[in-house]
């Protein structure tokens, strides 16, 4: 998986998906929580505003997730509870 050697290069990687057992199975170091399998990034079915809100969280979440030291697989969870409860 091309996030392990960026890792190993020194690089960071925040990887988005929906899928965390298949990115835990594959050693992603940093895994950010997408909400569905072919829109990780994003909802077309919410509003534009909605939308924007929820993908800015993703990126923060995933900045977030850049700045941490991890020494295993970890899930990253973006601040999405809001648009969802």
């Amino acid at each position: 998986m091309i996030t392990k050697e960026l890792e190993n290069a020194g690089l960071p990687v925040a990887y988005v998906s929906a899928m965390y057992a298949l990115c835990k199975q594959l050693h992603a170091p940093r895994v950010v929580q997408g909400i569905k399998i072919p829109h990780p990034c994003g909802d077309p079915g919410l509003s534009d505003e909605d939308d924007r809100h929820l993908r800015k969280e993703i990126v923060s979440a995933a900045l977030g997730a850049l700045k941490t030291e991890v020494s295993e697989p970890t899930l990253f969870k973006p601040n999405v509870t809001l648009l969802f409860a």
